[in-house]
């Protein structure tokens, strides 16, 4: 079964909240905006991530360094993955958040 709309909608929100949560309670000193659907955080050395919602296709979008990368969420999990590597939202931004920021965050429950 595929996500309604709102659905969508409601799940993007509370990911993105999660994850100013998680990058506000830390001590790393980096920039968040969120605007249009789009959140970013700009890391002190330069470096961003970008989160943001495809509703044609219902998938959060994530932009690194390393690459871009298209989540579907799965309902059995309740978690956010990656439509190539079947890797889950958290796990992957734990992994690319110390490759670009240098500083390990625990992504747990995304």
């Amino acid at each position: 079964m595929s996500l309604t709309e709102a659905r969508f909608h409601d799940l993007v929100d509370a990911t993105q909240e999660k994850l100013e949560d998680i990058f506000d309670d830390s001590d790393l000193d980096i920039d968040l905006e969120s605007s249009a659907g789009v959140l970013t955080v700009k890391f002190e050395n330069g470096t961003q991530l970008i989160f943001s919602r495809q509703e044609p296709l219902r998938q959060l979008w994530l932009a690194a360094v390393s690459g871009g990368f298209h989540f579907d969420y799965d309902a059995e999990s309740e978690r956010w993955m990656c439509d190539k590597s079947e890797e889950q939202l958290g796990e992957m931004l734990e992994r690319i958040v110390k490759q670009q920021a240098d500083v390990e965050l625990d992504f747990e429950g995304l």
